[in-house]
């Protein structure tokens, strides 16, 4: 147990792997898509019961029977809600594009810390 140890930047290729590993078969309950559009901004749900799956150094958001986000953990960005029930996802999402995309995915079960 370390008591003073340095935290892992989070920008770090071995943070994402290990948040990676953490979230590895969570299930999820749904899934929103936060836009910062000038049209429509807010978040809008686009998947509900689901899971979030590493495959291949990829992480897939599979959600409504379809997969509704997958990136590179290297080159993604995860920082988990404040509250424990779920993961605010960015980057660019190879399964519609590469488009440059923010998800957040809400956890069946949270983890309590």
């Amino acid at each position: 147990m370390k008591l003073f140890g340095r935290k892992k930047r989070e920008d770090s290729p071995a943070f994402r792997r290990d948040m990676a590993k953490k979230i590895d078969g969570m299930s999820v309950k749904y899934v929103t898509e936060r836009r910062d559009d000038s049209d429509t901004s807010g978040d809008s749900v686009i998947g509900r019961n689901g899971s979030l799956i590493v495959k291949d150094r990829e992480l897939l958001v599979y959600s409504s029977s379809d997969i509704v986000f997958r990136a590179e953990i290297d080159r993604l960005s995860m920082s988990p809600l404040l509250s424990g029930e779920g993961i605010i996802l960015e980057g660019n999402d190879t399964e519609h594009g590469s488009t440059h995309r923010k998800i957040i995915a809400y956890y069946t079960y949270y983890l309590k810390t």
